[in-house]
């Protein structure tokens, strides 16, 4: 999976689009040090997400705007 583009929307706020899904754009919070998934704007053309894919798309976000470590060291990873 590719990021294809990403954009600001508002603060802590980015609207994203990957190659598997170009007709879905993808919604992503920061919250604290990190950037996660909180929106798929789905479309039908498009494959149905799943979560393995979408933890791909947060780390690909992540590593792309510098917060890979903060995304790496998250709480919830923890619990895993």
């Amino acid at each position: 999976m590719k990021l294809l583009k990403w954009s600001y929307l508002r603060r802590n706020t980015i609207k994203t689009s990957f190659d598997i899904y170009p007709h879905s754009p993808v919604i992503f919070r920061r919250i604290r040090n990190y950037y996660f998934v909180y929106n798929v704007q789905w479309s039908y053309p498009d494959p149905a997400v799943n979560e393995a894919e979408l933890r791909e798309m947060e780390l690909l976000l992540n590593q792309e705007l510098g917060f890979e470590e903060g995304y790496k060291n998250r709480k919830s990873k923890k619990m895993d």
